[in-house]
């Protein structure tokens, strides 16, 4: 029986100082293979029901934690929860992961990633729907809907191609009402004019719906918008902000969207303001009430944020919640 323990590590570690010292070298194999320098394509696909779904990674940005990144804990207590996640030292990664939904006589996109214009920007960090929906031997001029649940950037800009057109020309763009109200009002532009952030967020929505207007069919919250997608009121994050039951036959999974940040953060702890919540109380709220029924469901959830699959159960922790990572598998 191999008994490993901090002592034989720490001798292995001496007697290889050592080789280095006195020029001898332990034998290696050469390595005859170059290294690929890429990562893999990003897609997983799981059932619901008949549906066959799949979790398309967008990618990942890892950036030095904010001042306010959390609101309304001090950054200290923020910066403790990232290494207790193991992110890198003093930074936080947000991963992005739109979800492909094929009920069988609809194929649908929901929400598209920060787009294509962003993968070169990031050095391919973000910008990976399109790679990874062809990847899965998927063509963008199949997919009949495209389903948002708000309008953030790296929820829209997928939307658009780098040079303006159309990445998904035949899809019927679908858009919670009560978001596009808030957005495309001249009255709510104008009293954001002070905010650069928010002014930006404006521009930008802007921007990708431009010309739009025809392919655009705006949604209710409560309704079945697409056979077997229901939209969930869920709001805070944004005034229209929308999450999503997919159901077939005996199964459901709840699309959560951006009910929450990063979980090691926010559904950790649902009481934390993440920067990006427009209305943050209100978030919080929604938080507790969202996840209290996908608990007491056993639901499979499933997060733009979570970490690629995405795909998990939560579980009530006293006043806070946990996410338990679906296993992943191997066959559909």
């Amino acid at each position: 029986m191999t008994n490993l323990n901090r002592r034989h590590l720490l001798a292995g570690a001496a007697a290889m100082g050592a080789a280095a010292v006195t020029g001898l070298r332990p034998t290696v194999a050469n390595a005859a293979t170059p290294q690929a320098g890429t990562q893999a394509p990003g897609f997983y696909r799981y059932k619901v029901g008949s549906f066959e779904c799949t979790s398309i990674n967008d990618g990942a940005r890892t950036f030095p934690m904010p001042e306010k990144f959390v609101a309304n804990i001090p950054k200290e207590e923020a910066l403790a929860a990232g290494e207790a996640a193991y992110m890198p030292k003093g930074m936080v990664t947000v991963p992005f992961n739109p979800q492909l939904i094929n009920t069988g006589s609809k194929l649908v996109l929901i929400d598209t990633g920060n787009g294509v214009a962003n993968l070169e920007a990031s050095k391919g960090a973000v910008g990976r729907t399109m790679q990874n929906l062809q990847a899965a031997g998927v063509d963008p001029k199949n997919i009949d809907v495209v389903l948002l649940s708000h309008f953030h950037g790296d929820h829209i800009n997928g939307v658009r191609l780098a040079d303006g057109a159309l990445a998904f020309p035949n899809a019927e763009v679908m858009v919670p009402g009560k978001e596009w109200e808030f957005w495309t009002s001249e009255d709510n532009a104008a009293k954001a004019e002070s905010n650069q952030g928010l002014k930006a967020a404006f521009a930008n929505v802007k921007k990708i719906f431009a010309g739009l207007e025809s392919k655009v069919t705006k949604y209710e919250w409560g309704k079945e918008v697409v056979p077997g997608i229901t939209s969930i009121a869920t709001p805070g994050h944004t005034p229209g902000h929308t999450s999503f039951a997919v159901a077939s036959g005996d199964a459901k999974v709840l699309i959560q969207s951006d009910v929450t940040n990063i979980p090691e953060f926010f559904l950790r702890n649902p009481d934390w303001h993440v920067m990006f919540d427009m209305d943050a109380a209100t978030a919080q709220a929604t938080r507790h009430k969202f996840y209290d029924m996908a608990a007491a469901e056993k639901a499979t959830v499933v997060g733009f944020h979570f970490t690629f699959p995405a795909v998990g159960h939560v579980a009530k922790d006293g006043a806070k919640y946990r996410l338990i990572p679906s296993a992943w598998n191997p066959t559909i």
